[in-house]
């Protein structure tokens, strides 16, 4: 069983954006074009759509009669483009190395085809529960998500570590009923089980 801090987990089910990998230049320089073709304040929008998917934060943000599915495929193709300052968190890839196939999984709200981009752009490998955006129905904050990779590991929610940085993400581990690690400064320390920088 992986281990966290002289305490054993089932499982470790991570976030990737800002929890694996730092997306952060990417995914703000997009949202800031997408910002400027319909006139939203960016500042706004950049403060909540961390850790939550495209498409509902384009329908939080949408204008009247804006075409939702439209806009996220937009969003979608700028984000695969774009890899540029994406970099691995710091002690993640000996982490990784350390864990058994059905000991960890991935939990990201970005679509499938993004999210394995980011991991190669990185040196990260694909894990056998890979959980994107196109396998729910309801996103972070909601806990569907990380119920399923638990599902799929064979595993309790209960006895898994959430790794998270972002606030939709946190609550959504908590709301599965699972320990939370808090990876950066996004969310207060206080909010999780564990409260880390980084994975050295």
């Amino acid at each position: 069983m992986p281990s966290f801090q002289d305490t054993s987990f089932a499982a470790f089910l991570f976030d990737m954006d800002g929890t694996l990998l730092d997306s952060s230049e990417a995914v703000e320089r997009v949202w800031r074009r997408w910002c400027e073709r319909h006139a939203i304040d960016a500042e706004a929008l950049i403060a909540v759509c961390h850790g939550v998917r495209g498409e509902d934060t384009v329908r939080r943000f949408a204008t009247p009669g804006m075409d939702i599915d439209a806009e996220a495929a937009w969003l979608k193709a700028a984000e695969l483009e774009d890899v540029d300052g994406v970099v691995a968190i710091e002690g993640i890839h000996d982490l990784i190395a350390g864990l058994a196939p059905d000991q960890w999984a991935i939990v990201t709200s970005a679509p499938r085809n993004l999210a394995e981009i980011r991991l190669r752009t990185v040196g990260l490998p694909v894990p056998d529960v890979f959980v994107t955006a196109e396998d729910v129905t309801q996103g972070k904050p909601d806990p569907q998500g990380f119920r399923l990779a638990a599902d799929r590991l064979g595993v309790a929610i209960a006895d898994c570590l959430v790794f998270e940085d972002s606030p939709a993400g946190v609550a959504a581990g908590k709301a599965a009923g699972a320990a939370v690690a808090i990876v950066g400064p996004r969310v207060p320390a206080t909010e999780g089980t564990y409260a880390i920088t980084d994975y050295r």
